[in-house]
């Protein structure tokens, strides 16, 4: 494989790390923020722009167009050099937050979410393979909790702001108060971040793998996402939309073996280290996305609190996240990745032991303290991960292999829309005689035993974790940074 050089020295010089690492932390801001704003605002819009079957809409394209940009644009930073993409991803995003912001209907405001997604898909695994690249595996040891506190903090502030602008102001300005935090990460990565790039006389760009995994991922996503929802899984739509997913993504694999530059080289998934990295990434999001659709409903339909309430017991997750992720670098530079993960991953099962004890008679507390003691699990399995992932690999790859981990993440995160979305209309439809879209309207008797059983399922995941992080490594070794 012929490899590029960077100048070390262009971004090495500690002086320079504490503008840009700022920057990183703005950029992913823009896509915390984002992630807990929007669902408090969700009726306001309604009310304004009409839509309300559409809606759902406003998340499923905006996963789709991230979870499938993911890979591409770990690529192409690979290729081009990490600032261009990242400045990129920045702009998109902001763009898309200013078309947003002047939506005049829910199809457009669903269409510009598509341009925020792409712009997402950009700035998180791009940020941190830029913290990758300039900080050694003992520095990121802290460097990584400072980008967890950043999800820490939009847990608080985003459901908050988003009910400020709906109630006092307006629904549209949750989409531009992304406009000053993307321009100040934007003028600092231009003015701080300098790295210089030395590529080949011309690259083969892998046009054809591109276009394969973009369309092959998202109809995959798409299956998955909407499955059991907008129809049902033994549809003809539902068949046709998983069978040309598969189709694609075959050709795909098949193309990536003959391409001279692969947008995903088969290799990723030939290494130890990145598989179980991967698959713990995998686990991860099914856990998450399973933790933050549940649980508020769970607190709302069957405890009786008020959204705000349900939505701090479900921050209490992204509490204890930040503060494991911080301290994980200390036990797994002493004890290593595979003993800091197996940690993490124990705990994890720990806290959804908690939450399988939790039921109609249960206080809002005990929920939070599961939902608590699940989230510092995940600190310490998340950020090790990724941390062996990325230093496992020289410069040249450790965009494409950040990227891999990233898009990993968001496939679980759909698999467990799927996975929970059937679990839990299985035990209505078995005690109703039908399923039901809307499981928010049901009576909490109806309720408490389907979303029980979607706990039992992450309980499944929380032991698939623990095997899946067996397989990591104790020691990895770890290729310099840039200017080390």
């Amino acid at each position: 494989m012929t490899t590029e050089r960077i100048d070390r020295a262009s971004v090495g010089l500690r002086s320079e790390r504490g503008p840009i690492l700022l920057a990183v932390m703005l950029s992913v801001g823009l896509v915390a923020i984002d992630a807990t704003i929007l669902a408090t605002a969700v009726p306001s819009i309604v009310d304004d722009l009409g839509g309300f079957t559409q809606f759902p809409w406003l998340f499923s394209i905006y996963l789709l167009a991230q979870a499938v940009s993911v890979p591409i644009y770990g690529k192409l930073a690979d290729l081009r050099g990490r600032k261009p993409i990242m400045l990129l991803g920045v702009g998109l995003f902001i763009l898309g937050s200013v078309l947003c912001g002047f939506a005049w209907s829910m199809p457009a405001l669903i269409a510009f979410r598509l341009v925020q997604g792409l712009g997402a898909g950009a700035i998180q695994p791009i940020g941190m393979t830029i913290v990758g690249d300039i900080y050694t595996v003992a520095e990121r040891a802290k460097v990584q909790g400072y980008i967890a506190s950043v999800w820490g903090i939009a847990s608080f502030v985003g459901p908050t702001l988003g009910g400020v602008f709906s109630d006092y102001i307006s629904w549209r300005w949750i989409f531009f108060v992304n406009i000053p935090l993307g321009l100040a990460a934007a003028w600092v990565l231009v003015r701080r971040f300098q790295e210089n790039v030395t590529q080949k006389a011309s690259h083969q760009i892998d046009y054809a793998g591109a276009v394969l995994l973009a369309i092959g991922g998202s109809l995959l996503l798409l299956g998955l996402l909407e499955g059991g929802v907008m129809w049902t899984w033994a549809s003809g739509a539902s068949i046709a939309i998983l069978a040309a997913a598969a189709v694609l993504l075959i050709v795909f694999v098949l193309v990536e073996r003959r391409a001279a530059e692969p947008i995903l080289p088969l290799w990723v998934l030939g290494q130890r280290v990145l598989n179980s990295a991967n698959s713990a990434a995998l686990l991860i999001g099914l856990l998450m996305i399973g933790l933050s659709t549940y649980v508020p409903l769970f607190a709302q339909s069957v405890l009786g609190t008020s959204a705000l309430v349900a939505g701090f017991a479900l921050a209490a997750m992204t509490l204890g996240w930040p503060i494991a992720a911080s301290l994980a670098g200390r036990i797994y530079l002493r004890l290593g990745f595979r003993t800091t993960m197996l940690f993490g991953a124990i705990i994890v099962v720990l806290g959804s032991a908690l939450l399988l004890m939790v039921d109609s008679g249960s206080s809002v507390l005990h929920l939070a303290a599961a939902c608590f003691v699940i989230g510092v699990g995940l600190g310490f399995s998340a950020s090790p991960s990724v941390v062996a992932a990325q230093s496992s690999v020289d410069w040249t790859t450790r965009g494409v292999v950040t990227g891999a981990n990233m898009f990993s993440r968001s496939v679980g995160s759909a698999v467990g829309v799927a996975v929970f979305g059937a679990v839990a209309n299985g035990v209505v439809a078995a005690r109703l005689g039908d399923s039901h879209d809307d499981l928010g309207k049901l009576p909490g008797e109806v309720l408490a035993p389907a979303i029980h059983d979607v706990f039992y399922g992450a309980a499944i995941a929380a032991v698939l974790l623990v095997v899946a992080v067996l397989f990591m490594p104790n020691r990895v070794a770890e290729r310099p940074p840039a200017g080390h």
